[in-house]
């Protein structure tokens, strides 16, 4: 076991597997990549007109960043963050590369010009795989434990999937986060869950006791070695972070315990901030002078400079080169300078990944087939997608075999498929939700699971921060690859916490799709077309119409397809058609709704028999506007309908995008129908029942429009 210090010599993982020093060679190349860190970071300050984006350097942090880069493999995952620009270099990417990124260019091969310096992502077989590298503090933590979760699953399933090295080496996963990061609470799920599993990964803390201007004493109890203490099975260790081989050494041991043993380690490493917080954020503007001499002293590239020298190697090899260094980095910024900026007719590019499922395909309604509620059309979508993709895996609470969901969405599954395949986990919706972007980018095809549609926004900041914009920002090389499912809707008396609407949240978020779907055999359809998406699909799925317990939703009942049924995302199906002279005598109008409003416009309807069409957008986004608006053109007449409150809503959205494109088509205005604007569903059912739609309100609205 490790002990506080790095030097114990009673490692689990055998002595063989820790790599030494290549005498002065190493030593060389890491005091040749510090001097082309620190001129990358003089060059930048020296032209801060033309480095006009924000960005921060790795100064003061080189020697345990180099370290640790020069040891990582093709088939190890890292996710840095965004000062660690000399792990980038220790890992293979050119300044040159680096200052495309930096200066926004075209050419930028992390983002095309998307995204701020040091913000990586690779999938080259010739480095580590970096999957996509937000900003967010702490956030990219769930996302690297996932990739951990991910390499442990397809090492046990013995799947291809997984790339080990030439003679059989396992790949470990780094993560790489600064010190002030460590006291958000996403950082305490990923480690929980990390030692819950025994993940194969490595933590590495960069302390430099500064979070901006927040000092370490003013913003913790304790220090990231401390804290690992109470996550039981992490082991630890400290490093001087500013003492090359000390941080050699170090990382070998960290590197090659994770890489046999298989299992989590947190390494805190000391450092000093040398640069700027950000070149927006001035060191000067809230640090004393004694504050930079302190840190000044444990400058790493003179502590190099001298161990060189003390092992003898002339001083003029080292002027040459630190004069080297500084030309080389000179010559790739002007080079970086003259490159072509991005075209603006790429803008639009990225934001999905193509999805194969582009139509309608398979039997929707088999001969003899029976019919199923949407609950198990649902289950057994699952068990079908299961049983064909070994690298399907389905989590989240209570969804294991002892309960199999709490609607038993997912009863039997545990059993069929295996603990290692259909689990449970903690309260964690963001680690449930984030871990989805690490899984993907290993291979792994992730089904996840919130509990109720209220409990999806601790989720929030790894679907809207993680998620949603890594096919975008790393130039389509890593959409996630998740399908979130999310029960929703009110009905008897769930109360406020247990029957939100979500789906106006939601759709808020660009990179994301989001399926309602109204019945069995949509259900199962759009969830066989959502797992195939190889972009992030959250399907609502509302628990009223789960069991058709709800009166009138008996149709929600259908013929169950066949296995190899698909329906696209984006089509919208309609369900009731207004009487042909109806239309013609404009007599008639159509409404727009999803979910549980199907069935309230489709018992309303029944009072005007001939005269209403009704659309079931079953996909919220991407959405299909040819239906709508070619309907609503034909109708002249609109009722948008929704269990959601209206005021601000998606249906107030469309409501406008509708009146905008049919309005020589209109002759009312476009009806919007849904919950009270209230903060919350009340208990009560008869409050609960006052402040939702149902028939009787909607058959009102029904007629007031034909009268119109």
């Amino acid at each position: 076991m490790f002990k506080d210090s790095t030097s114990v010599s009673t490692l689990k993982a055998p002595a063989e597997g820790i790599k030494k020093p290549d005498g002065n060679q190493d030593l060389l190349q890491a005091y040749r990549l510090m001097c082309e860190a620190a001129a990358m970071a003089a060059v930048y300050e020296a032209n801060r007109p033309i480095c006009k984006y924000v960005h921060s350097t790795s100064r003061g942090h080189e020697a345990i960043q180099i370290a640790t880069g020069l040891q990582l493999h093709p088939w190890d995952f890292v996710s840095p963050y965004y000062r660690d620009d000399s792990m980038l270099l220790a890992m293979g990417f050119s300044p040159y590369e680096l200052m495309l990124q930096l200066l926004a260019k075209a050419e930028d091969p992390f983002s095309a010009g998307r995204s701020y310096y040091a913000h990586p992502n690779s999938n080259r077989a010739d480095r580590p795989k970096i999957p996509h590298q937000s900003s967010a503090t702490g956030m990219q933590v769930i996302p690297a434990t996932g990739m951990a979760q991910g390499v442990q699953y397809l090492a046990q399933m013995q799947l291809n999937l997984l790339q080990a090295g030439p003679d059989g080496e396992m790949p470990v996963v780094l993560c790489s986060l600064g010190d002030g990061s460590v006291t958000e609470g996403e950082v305490s799920e990923a480690l929980q869950f990390a030692v819950l599993k025994q993940l194969p990964i490595i933590y590495l803390v960069q302390d430099n006791e500064w979070g901006i201007s927040v000092t370490a004493a003013e913003a913790r109890a304790m220090d990231a070695y401390e804290y690992a203490a109470g996550f039981k099975g992490l082991e630890r260790m400290r490093i001087d972070g500013s003492d090359f081989e000390a941080s050699w050494s170090g990382m070998a041991a960290a590197i090659s315990y994770v890489r046999h043993e298989r299992r989590p380690i947190l390494v805190q490493a000391t450092v000093p901030l040398l640069g700027h917080h950000t070149s927006g954020v001035r060191k000067e503007w809230y640090r004393g002078a004694e504050d930079l001499e302190k840190h000044a002293k444990s400058d790493p590239i003179p502590k190099l400079r001298q161990l060189l020298l003390k092992k003898g190697v002339a001083e003029t090899v080292l002027l040459e080169i630190e004069t080297d260094a500084t030309a080389y980095i000179q010559t790739c910024f002007d080079k970086a300078v003259n490159a072509a900026n991005p075209d603006p007719a790429t803008i639009h590019d990225h934001v999905f990944a193509p999805t194969p499922v582009t139509a309608e395909k398979g039997e929707r309604t088999p001969a003899n087939g029976a019919k199923v509620v949407m609950v198990d059309a649902a289950l057994h979508a699952v068990e079908e997608i299961m049983q064909t993709y070994p690298e399907a895996i389905l989590f989240g609470q209570d969804v294991g075999r002892r309960l199999g969901g709490v609607f038993r969405e997912a009863a039997t599954l545990g059993d069929k498929f295996g603990d290692h395949r259909v689990y449970n986990t903690a309260i964690q919706e963001a680690y449930i939700i984030g871990s989805t972007a690490g899984l993907s980018a290993t291979g792994v095809k992730p089904i996840v699971e919130v509990q109720f549609a209220d409990y999806i926004y601790p989720g929030f900041n790894q679907l809207v921060t993680e998620i949603s914009k890594s096919c975008y920002l790393s130039n389509g090389k890593y959409p996630v690859q998740t399908l979130v499912r999310v029960p929703i809707g009110a009905y008897g008396g769930g109360g406020p916490y247990h029957s939100g609407s979500v789906e106006s949240t939601l759709l808020t978020i660009k990179g994301i799709k989001v399926v309602y779907p109204s019945n069995a055999a949509d259900m199962k359809g759009l969830m066989k077309a959502a797992f195939l998406d190889p972009n992030p699909v959250v399907m609502l799925e509302h628990k009223g119409l789960y069991w058709s317990k709800v009166p009138g939703t008996q149709d929600a009942m259908t013929i169950e397809p066949a296995a190899d049924y698909v329906l696209p995302l984006g089509k919208g199906n309609v369900v009731l058609q207004a009487h042909p002279k109806d239309v013609a005598n404009g007599n008639s109008l159509c409404v727009i709704t999803y979910g549980m409003g199907v069935y309230w416009a489709k018992a309303a309807a029944k009072q005007f028999p001939g005269n209403v069409e009704i659309i079931d957008l079953r996909t919220l986004f991407p959405l299909d506007e040819e239906l709508i608006f070619a309907t609503v053109k034909k109708h002249g007449k609109c009722l948008l309908l929704t269990e959601e409150q209206l005021n601000n809503s998606f249906t107030q959205a469309l409501a406008g995008r509708i009146q905008r494109t049919c309005f020589r088509d209109l002759d009312a205005p476009v009806f919007t129908l849904g919950a009270l604007d209230l903060p919350a569903v009340p208990l009560n059912t008869d409050l609960e029942a006052a402040m939702l739609p149902n028939p009787d309100k909607v058959t009102a609205a029904m007629k007031e429009l034909l009268h119109y």
